[in-house]
């Protein structure tokens, strides 16, 4: 299926594509077939209830009671042929319309769960969160768009997307019943078939023009209101992860300046979508209203000459409603239209920052596997820069053997942190080429990461728990001075808000004797502690790891004694010490 021309439904189509034609293909073409069905078939049963209202209005017109209970319980042949009674229809409406529903749901859930995992896998792969960090700042709240947009794209293109085939079918199906009921008009001595049909076409072909006109700015606002309310949510939470820095520096009266700066952004595009709603909503309540009575002030004439009894009247001001209706789809969907646009950009844009990421996923340092029992890690006419284009590092050289402990000195800001990164292998701007030896690597930065969950899972991060022997982990948690949390292993709790920086780091340490690294990067991981339990934890690394090739970066002259050699970073050069 192509759509050529509009750029806007080609991203909604490339956002949508995936899905249909993923390894769930057939279930949800299955499932979504069984919806469309069971649209069509509220489309026919409302098509049946414009011909039992005829027969309803013309038997009470007559005050035909035996017609009349017919018509309520199980149906009456008439004229006509045979017409099931309300009894019959009604409940069988509402079967179809809940399972149309409930079915719809089912596929929006699926459909939702298929594009999430997607992003997020998408959003990780190749470390792409990480670049889009730090060089895209078009792609705000990627939290927001993963989790909200997703949901947003997904309900608003189902229910767009079989509200405008209903209004096609019902369309099609009435437009027949509202020709054959209205018959020839004569204007300026032309006949004109079907004139009530055309009446139709015309005012709502009309009424569509002006609601384009009075809301076309909701596309724009719509957008922006996303943005700003992820920016407000995303402020909130920073200050939620930073409440205790702030406590400590006094920082209410800036962070309320803040918060409220972005409630306000909130706030002003928000009165924006009011104000053009407010327009908007005059135009089409008024365009409804008026509709209510125009088919029969149009049909009136007909009825008093005696060509149309009361059935048809409302019959025909029924298939009217219902043509117009259909015709008038954009005008009554026009505020979800520019909000499922205005989700559309940002999953585009979001999905295309993914993109651009993985197409640099082999910048930067080339990493070299090198084979071999015991080769050491070493790093060749190493260029790193920043972002911006700001050399840190030029042809810098680096060997670090099995066994042997190598510290890195030098000023704050000398790029130190950044010539990690690059060793790890997720830092992207530079050159020269990285040997990494075979064996499992594990950086620890000054301030550790800690995930949601219990403790256990924080200190075998990233493994499994139950790889960890119990006594194991008992036994490291105590030689770390953790012992007094063994108690509470299997409690789940934000332990980065629970423990101090210094226990936090203590962990760390924890994590390292119980992965066993063949390669460990410190990056001031023992910053927070004291000079005693710092130098007590780097004896107890280079006991616990005697083969364990050890990198650090550290400013308290104290450390060197642990470390083989001192590398002094100094206008881009490593130098011994």
């Amino acid at each position: 299926m192509a759509i050529p021309r509009f750029p806007f439904l080609r991203d909604a189509w490339a956002l949508a594509r995936p899905y249909w034609s993923s390894e769930e293909r057939w279930r949800a073409r299955l499932l979504l077939a069984v919806v469309v069905a069971l649209n069509l078939a509220l489309v026919g049963m409302g098509v049946l209830l414009t011909f039992w209202n005829r027969q309803f209005y013309n038997v009470l017109e007559a005050r035909d009671a035996e017609a009349f209970g017919a018509l309520l319980l199980l149906g009456h042949r008439g004229a006509g042929g045979f017409m099931p009674g309300f009894a019959v229809i009604a409940p069988l409406y509402i079967l179809v319309a809940v399972y149309a529903l409930y079915l719809q749901m089912a596929l929006q859930i699926r459909w939702r769960r298929w594009m999430t995992e997607k992003l997020i896998e998408g959003w990780l792969e190749h470390r792409a969160y990480y670049r889009i960090a730090l060089t895209d700042r078009g792609t705000d709240n990627p939290d927001q768009r993963i989790a909200e947009d997703t949901r947003l794209f997904v309900d608003d293109t189902l229910s767009l997307g079989l509200g405008l085939m209903n209004a096609v079918v019902t369309l099609v199906s009435f437009v027949f019943v509202l020709w054959s009921l209205s018959g020839p008009m004569e204007i300026l001595g032309v006949s004109i078939p079907g004139y009530m049909v055309w009446v139709a076409l015309l005012y709502s072909v009309i009424g569509t023009w002006l609601a384009h006109l009075v809301g076309r700015r909701l596309i724009r606002l719509n957008f922006l209101q996303q943005r700003v309310e992820a920016d407000l949510r995303f402020a909130l939470v920073r200050f939620r992860e930073n409440m205790e820095g702030i406590a400590l520096q006094g920082g209410e009266a800036r962070e309320r300046q803040g918060l409220l700066a972005h409630f306000h952004a909130v706030l002003e595009n928000w009165w924006g979508i009011m104000r053009v709603t407010k327009h908007l909503t005059f135009f089409t309540a008024g365009f409804t209203q008026v509709a209510i009575v125009f088919p029969i002030l149009v049909a009136a004439p007909a009825f008093f000459a005696g060509r149309l009894d009361l059935g048809g009247l409302i019959q025909t001001s029924s298939a009217f409603q219902e043509v117009q209706g259909s015709l008038s789809w954009a005008i009554n969907n026009y505020g979800q239209l520019t909000g499922w646009r205005a989700t559309v950009e940002r999953l585009t844009g979001f999905s295309r920052a993914i993109a651009l990421a993985h197409a640099a996923a082999g910048e930067g340092p080339r990493r070299v596997a090198t084979p071999g029992p015991g080769p050491e890690l070493r790093a060749e006419q190493l260029d790193i820069h920043l972002p911006d284009g700001r050399s840190l590092t030029r042809q810098a050289r680096l060997l670090v053997r099995p066994g042997e402990a190598v510290l890195i000195t030098g000023a704050s800001g000398s790029g130190k942190s950044t010539v990690f990164r690059a060793l790890s292998g997720i830092w992207p701007f530079g050159s020269g080429e990285i040997a990494t030896p075979p064996g499992e690597a594990l950086f620890l930065p000054q301030r550790p990461y800690l995930p949601l969950g219990t403790l256990r899972a924080a200190v075998t991060y990233p493994r499994d728990p139950a790889e960890v022997p119990e006594a194991r982990l008992r036994a490291v948690l105590e030689q770390v001075g953790l012992g007094r949390l063994l108690p509470r292993l299997d409690e789940a709790e934000t332990w980065d808000k629970r423990l101090s920086g210094g226990e936090q780091q203590r962990l760390a340490i924890a994590r390292a004797l119980l992965l066993r690294p063949r390669w460990l990067f410190l990056d001031e991981a023992t910053a927070s502690l004291d000079p005693e339990a710092e130098e007590a934890l780097y004896a107890l690394l280079r006991r616990e790891l005697p083969e364990t090739g050890i990198l650090s970066i550290a400013h308290r002259p104290a450390v060197a004694r642990h470390h083989d050699r001192v590398l002094r970073l100094e206008e881009g050069v490593l130098r011994p010490v």
